[in-house]
C-alpha cells in the first residue's frame, strides 16, 4: 500500500530535508585527498547530533544484516552501500555520498556524486580532472540530468513507468548502463516504502502517482555494463566489469502543482 501524506506532513518532511541537505554539502566539502571514508562516516554522525535528527541508516537490517554506519561512501566502481573504512581517498577518484536521517519521525534520503579534489584549488583541478577525465565526467553529468528529468515526470496522473523511463531514455543517449538490480522508493514513516521506482522501463507501467507521495528518486549509472556484484560484506555493491558508477538522489513530495524537491538547501 503506498502512503499518502498530507500538506503538514510534507511540510515537515521539508524542513528534515534542508537538514540533510545541509549535511551532506559539509561532507562533500570534506571528501578531500587523504580523507578516510571513516573520517567522513564520523563527520556524518557528528552533524546528525548537532542537528538533533537521527540516522536512518545506522542499524538498518537488509536480509539479516545491519548497517554498521551513518553514511555510505562508495568509491569508483562502488555502486552503491560502500561501507566506511580506513581507506584513504585518493586526488581523482569519484566518490558517492548516500544519507539518510529521521527528522520527527519522518526518513528523508538523498544522495550525490563528486570528484576527490583538493578544496584550495577545487575550480582549477576540477577543470584539469573534466580535462583528463572525459567520460566520467560526462558520466556525472549524465547521472545528474537524468535525476532531474525523472523528477519532472513525478506529477499527479502519470504513472511510475514515466519517471523509469525519463531516466533510461537519457542514460542510453549519452551510451551508460542503468542499474536494473537496485530501485528507487517511496519514502515516509519508513525509509524504503511503496511504491518501487525502477531507472528503467516503459511509460506505461507502475502505478498512477498520486498527489501526497513522498518518493525518493535515484539513478544509479555505470560507465560500463550494467551488472553489479555485491561484496563479502553484504552490503558494497560493485559493477560486475570494474566500471565507475554515479548515484544521485532527491527526496521529492508530488503536489497537485507537480514535484516539490524536499531535500534541496
Amino acid at each position: 500500500m503506498i502512503a499518502i501524506k498530507n500538506p503538514q506532513q510534507i511540510a515537515v518532511m521539508a524542513e528534515g530535508g534542508k537538514i540533510l541537505a545541509d549535511i551532506l554539502k559539509h561532507i562533500g566539502e570534506e571528501a578531500v585527498p587523504g580523507a578516510t571514508t571513516k573520517e567522513l562516516d564520523e563527520l556524518a554522525l557528528k552533524l546528525v547530533i548537532e542537528h538533533h535528527v537521527e540516522p536512518a541508516f545506522l542499524d538498518y537490517e537488509v536480509a539479516g544484516y545491519r548497517y554498521p554506519a551513518t553514511l555510505c561512501v562508495s568509491v569508483n566502481d562502488e555502486v552503491v552501500h560502500g561501507l566506511p573504512s580506513s581507506r584513504a581517498l585518493k586526488f581523482g577518484d569519484l566518490v558517492g555520498l548516500d544519507m539518510g536521517i529521521i527528522y520527527k519521525g519522518w526518513n528523508l534520503d538523498s544522495a550525490l556524486t563528486i570528484p576527490v579534489l583538493n578544496r584550495s584549488s577545487w575550480a582549477e583541478d576540477h577543470a584539469e580532472w573534466e580535462e583528463k577525465n572525459p567520460r566520467i565526467a560526462e558520466l556525472i553529468q549524465t547521472t545528474w540530468e537524468a535525476l532531474e528529468l525523472g523528477i519532472v515526470e513525478a506529477r499527479p496522473g502519470n504513472r511510475i513507468g514515466q519517471i523509469s523511463s525519463a531516466i533510461q531514455a537519457h542514460v542510453d543517449q549519452h551510451g551508460f548502463g542503468v542499474v536494473r538490480d537496485l530501485v528507487g522508493h517511496g519514502v515516509g514513516r519508513n525509509l524504503h516504502e511503496e511504491p518501487a521506482i525502477p531507472n528503467f522501463g516503459t511509460p506505461d507501467e507502475g502505478p498512477i502517482i498520486k498527489e501526497g507521495m513522498v518518493l525518493a528518486i535515484e539513478p544509479m549509472i555505470t560507465a560500463g555494463s550494467w551488472e553489479i556484484v555485491l561484496q563479502k560484506d553484504h552490503w558494497t555493491y560493485k559493477t560486475k566489469d570494474g566500471s565507475w558508477a554515479a548515484h544521485f538522489e532527491h527526496t521529492v513530495a508530488v503536489t497537485k502543482d507537480g514535484p516539490v524537491i524536499l531535500t534541496k538547501l
